[in-house]
């Protein structure tokens, strides 16, 4: 039996040759494209395309969905933490994040993930596979369409490692900022890398203008490699240079992601060390106070040494951030509530 397309993991592209596969004008994908990115799952709603068109759509293709099957909501600062129920039973989660600028949305671009990073949710049991560029824009529909407001910026760093599904990814980059659909600019995506070094002098060479974060969180390679895995595949220095020869390439800035752990990485002799690392890549440091989850003995640093380790990051002329802790008292940190929610469904 012939596999049907998913018309929500289309390009415009991919989406007017098999428009002209089946026999119809290239016009007529525009349509589909842009009914699609109004978050309609149903063809027969496509009210543009005749009844033959239509037919013949439902017996090539289908448009892929994800269902909400829970949401929380934080009683601290109103971040939404969402549960998707994918067709296969899968279970994956985005968050929702408002701020004065507008929407931002964390997503998954993995069930699971296999870089078995220490201090994180979602490692602890693998990976089970990778999301679709469908799957992945259904979790920005999915939640516009619950707030009924405008997803404004993404980030690509819920559950998964994003360039362990690099070729989903860059899908997603051209779906989301087709000015047919959602028309999100680049400039307002994130995506985040623990550190594949291959992926990251691909997307150097293709200067696209999406945010690229480092998931670094160590200043050195012994305890970035009992931390992070993947540091001895790609060591630090490795990876540190392929991120030099992405700023230099584009032009734009990198953030690194340093979760600071109490008595493992947040002292002062780890602050000097990082600056020395880094000092000469055009670069800001997101220091993000670590969200604690119950399988790791992880704790997090302590209030006025991450101010510390800030203070000296500056001072050798690196900007330095401390991220607001967004959704603690609904298990916002990645894979967190997936697991819980799991462990309840396989107790009934």
């Amino acid at each position: 039996m012939e596999r049907k397309i998913d018309l929500k993991s289309c390009t415009m592209k991919q989406l007017e040759i098999f428009i002209e596969s089946i026999g119809e004008k290239k016009f007529r994908a525009k349509q589909i494209f842009g009914w699609i990115h109004k978050g309609i799952n149903d063809i027969d709603k496509m009210s543009n395309l005749s009844k033959n068109l239509r037919e013949k759509l439902k017996d090539k293709a289908n448009i892929g969905k994800i269902k909400i099957e829970d949401v929380l909501i934080s009683k601290i600062d109103g971040t939404r933490k969402y549960l998707f129920l994918l067709e296969d039973g899968n279970i994956i989660e985005s968050v929702l994040m408002k701020y004065k600028h507008g929407n931002s949305v964390c997503v998954s671009s993995q069930v699971g993930c296999r870089m078995g990073c220490t201090f994180c949710a979602s490692t602890i049991d693998g990976v089970i596979r990778n999301l679709s560029a469908g799957e992945i824009l259904d979790q920005v529909l999915s939640i516009q369409k619950d707030i009924g407001e405008r997803v404004s910026n993404v980030v690509i760093m819920g559950s998964g490692e994003p360039f362990d599904n690099y070729e989903e990814i860059l899908k997603f980059f051209d779906i989301i900022n087709h000015p047919e659909g959602l028309n999100i600019s680049l400039r307002n995506i994130t995506v985040s890398t623990c550190g594949l070094v291959p992926q990251i002098l691909d997307l150097a060479e293709r200067r696209l203008q999406v945010t690229l974060a480092i998931s670094l969180h160590a200043s050195n390679d012994s305890l970035r490699s009992k931390m992070m895995p993947i540091n001895r595949k790609y060591p630090l220095d490795e990876l540190l240079k392929a991120c030099k020869i992405y700023t230099d390439k584009t032009n734009k800035r990198i953030t690194f992601e340093y979760a600071l752990i109490k008595d493992v990485n947040d002292t002062t002799e780890h602050a000097n060390e990082l600056a020395r690392k880094i000092k000469n890549i055009l670069c800001h440091v997101n220091l993000i106070p670590l969200n604690k989850i119950d399988e790791r003995e992880y704790d997090t640093a302590k209030i006025d040494r991450i101010k510390k380790f800030q203070k000296i990051l500056k001072t050798n002329g690196i900007e330095a951030t401390i991220r607001r802790e967004l959704g603690s008292d609904i298990n916002a940190a990645c894979g967190q509530l997936r697991r819980k929610y799991d462990k309840k469904r396989r107790s009934r």
